[in-house]
């Protein structure tokens, strides 16, 4: 066994950090007007502290617990992955037109973002122990991409399309690392497109989400409301943003402004060097993460590694991509800056696992 340094990446750390503030800071100037309708404009900022000092907590454990644990329990955590979300289907509350929390008094957990994390380290369990069938389109990807299906197919009965593609898509990444052919991937990278498009035709709605990417004008009050709102708060913002606080889009205009839209908000206020010093700190820990994928002493810690930075890093492109107009509008949070209490604390613990890996890298 690897002995361990006696520090994890610090960057890693100040970065994660520095995001969490930040995220703070906007969650309570995105928030505050909508807040103040509860009587309590801090009523969201105060519960994202609560988050983000589980998180934190969280953190701390997984930081100091050697990550070769999560390999003894990685099939036993998506055993109880899958169950969450069979029990969310069953007695889960409907948020949004999605059944996707679990309800536990005033707060809630959402079991597909328990799946994420609880995935990537079934799946670097699975691809490091059977590496040498990976190669193989029966033995290695068909069987490894039934377990992914079957949990991207759970989510998408709530229907949650943003935390599924985000599942799907590390899932894929993972398997790449670890050896899959090329010539295999793209194959079902083409089946893949063909049943995207087959979900976007099942739902009318998805239907007028892609209408109205393309052309939000065309149903400025339905479908292309969000976007044209989400437009008009970043392009106000310039070069240096309003000032913090000083948001228009946050009265009421933008639908939920501390959360999936985040971004926006932050770029109206901060303008296009707030957003872009957001993106150099995301991209800072992507660098960082990949850093320690590679180092990584064993292929069960460089692919656990590269699905916890790969799930942060799709999440993030995806996010930035619908607020600005390059995506289909979709539900999915910005990390560590989003309000949210399961999609915050699990990215966190992650994180966590990733500055243990980091203490075992060959530096």
């Amino acid at each position: 066994m690897t002995k361990a340094r006696s520090t994890p990446d610090f960057i890693i750390i100040v970065v994660t950090f520095v995001l969490l503030a930040i995220g703070v800071v906007m969650v309570y100037s995105s928030s505050a007007v909508v807040a103040a309708q509860k009587g309590d404009p801090f009523f969201f900022t105060k519960r994202q502290l609560i988050f983000a000092t589980l998180g934190i907590a969280a953190m701390f454990v997984t930081m100091n617990v050697d990550y070769w644990v999560w390999k003894k329990w990685a099939k036993p955590g998506l055993i109880f992955c899958f169950f969450l979300l069979i029990i969310v289907l069953i007695i889960g509350k409907e948020v949004n037109g999605a059944k996707s929390w679990l309800g536990i008094g005033a707060f809630g957990i959402q079991p597909a973002e328990f799946m994420k994390l609880g995935m990537a380290a079934f799946l670097a369990k699975w691809l490091s122990d059977n590496q040498k069938d990976i190669g193989s389109f029966t033995k290695g990807l068909v069987p490894t991409l039934g377990i992914v299906c079957l949990a991207f197919g759970m989510i998408m009965l709530q229907p949650d399309l943003g935390t599924g593609t985000v599942l799907f898509g590390t899932s894929v990444l993972m398997i790449f690392v670890a050896g899959a052919r090329m010539k295999h991937l793209l194959g079902l990278a083409l089946l893949g497109v063909i049943g995207f498009i087959g979900l976007v035709l099942a739902a009318p709605y998805r239907i007028k989400r892609i209408t109205s990417f393309i052309d939000p004008w065309s149903d400025p009050l339905g479908a292309g409301y969000q976007l044209i709102q989400s437009l008009y708060a970043i392009g106000p913002g310039g070069l240096m943003g309003l000032g913090i606080g000083m948001s228009r889009q946050k009265f009421l205009y933008l639908p939920e402004p501390y959360n999936d839209f985040i971004f926006s908000i932050l770029a109206e206020e901060l303008g296009f060097i707030g957003g872009a010093t957001v993106l150099l700190l995301f991209l800072l820990l992507l660098w960082r993460g990949m850093r320690t994928a590679v180092t990584a002493p064993d292929l069960f810690g460089s692919l656990l590694a590269t699905g916890i930075i790969g799930m942060l890093a799709i999440q993030v492109i995806i996010n930035v991509g619908v607020v600005t107009g390059m995506f289909p509008v979709t539900g999915i949070t910005l990390p560590f800056l989003s309000y949210g209490g399961s999609s915050l604390t699990l990215m966190l613990t992650g994180i966590g696992v990733l500055l243990n890996i980091s203490r075992y890298s060959k530096m």
